[in-house]
């Protein structure tokens, strides 16, 4: 509320400015709205009156409480989508190859038919989009503009790039929605995939990438057998070197996974060794997935790569997989561990 004393322009007398919230109702499109709007309140008349700017709120208010009823994007979200990549709303139209006024139109008092609203969303959710669509602007925008645009875009796109690891992860994964031969009875949770990773990094010596695709394997499987269900919810395949979880390149590359590329011989062949991120916080594993991940431990810490793949290859698991196949955790109470 606002105190500030000034002409009323209700009662023609000098005293307190009142400002007061209402909810009102009016018709857009056909559709009844209800909506706050802000009033100054005469005591002496009991009249409401609005500013100019008060009815421009007031009239702002009114269009997005029928955006949110019609499923459509505020005009606060739109503003908010064009900040997030340091883009003026004249150069933002541009951009999208629309009008050259029709972002400031949005931001205010027209509403944005369902097709427009359907770009703001992708654009918000997907920077290498915006990022395609202002290379295609390029020649419409000064130099300067473009260049600002896109480092602000590459920043967005570099911290969005775990969700689109994650999202293609998922959609590998989608085919196997309900098959749970091959994901142990588990949907696949991916922030606890990392947790594992993590987890073997901190307590295995010396982790290279196909001790840790194996141990991941034996570490589901030894879960399974005993819980009757999965930790991770990997589907892995039979290949020549053994079993290896669908996606895994796509795995190594999440934000929390760790690890350092050396060099194994002269021949420049490289590998990577893992390591568990510094301050890493274990929230999703439960006490008896800690249980089987410390026995899988104790077990192999001191195999070495092949001493791992040769156990593999004499697992039934492996054996009764035709090879490029995913194996069915059936085979787990044949597990020789």
């Amino acid at each position: 509320m606002s105190n500030d004393a000034k002409l009323c322009l209700s009662c023609m007398e000098v005293h307190e400015a009142q400002q007061v919230a209402v909810t009102e109702e009016n018709i857009f499109k056909g559709k009844p709205v209800k909506y706050p709007a802000r009033y100054e309140y005469c005591p002496n008349t009991g009249a409401y009156t609005a500013s100019d700017e008060m009815i421009d709120a007031n009239d702002i208010s009114f269009k997005d409480a029928y955006r949110k009823a019609a499923g459509l994007i505020t005009s606060k979200e739109i503003r908010a989508i064009r900040e997030k990549y340091g883009v003026s709303q004249k150069d933002f139209s541009k951009i999208l190859g629309w009008g050259s006024s029709t972002i400031t139109r949005y931001e205010n008092h027209q509403v944005q038919d369902g097709v427009h609203d359907d770009v703001l969303r992708k654009v918000s959710d997907d920077p290498k989009w915006f990022i395609t669509l202002l290379a295609r602007a390029k020649d419409d925008l000064s130099e300067k503009a473009y260049h600002k645009y896109l480092k602000k875009a590459n920043e967005v796109y570099h911290a969005h790039r775990n969700r689109y690891l994650k999202d293609s992860i998922e959609a590998l994964y989608a085919r196997f929605e309900g098959i749970n031969v091959f994901t142990g009875n588990t949907k696949i949770n991916i922030d606890k995939v990392v947790e594992v990773i993590n987890y073997l990094a901190l307590n295995v010596r010396e982790l290279h990438k196909v001790k840790l695709m194996k141990m991941l394997w034996f570490a589901d499987f030894f879960h399974y057998k005993k819980e009757k269900r999965s930790i991770t919810g990997l589907v892995y395949s039979a290949l020549p070197m053994g079993a290896v979880p669908e996606g895994h390149e796509t795995l190594l590359l999440l934000d929390g996974v760790c690890y350092e590329e050396i060099q194994y011989d002269e021949y420049e062949n490289v590998g990577y060794k893992f390591y568990a991120e510094p301050g890493f916080q274990f929230k999703e594993l439960t006490d008896s997935e800690i249980i089987t991940l410390d026995e899988i431990i104790h077990y192999f810490q001191r195999h070495s790569a092949k001493e791992i793949i040769d156990k593999m290859h004499q697992e039934v698991a492996y054996q009764q997989t035709e090879r490029l196949n995913p194996i069915s955790y059936e085979h787990a109470e044949h597990l020789t561990i």
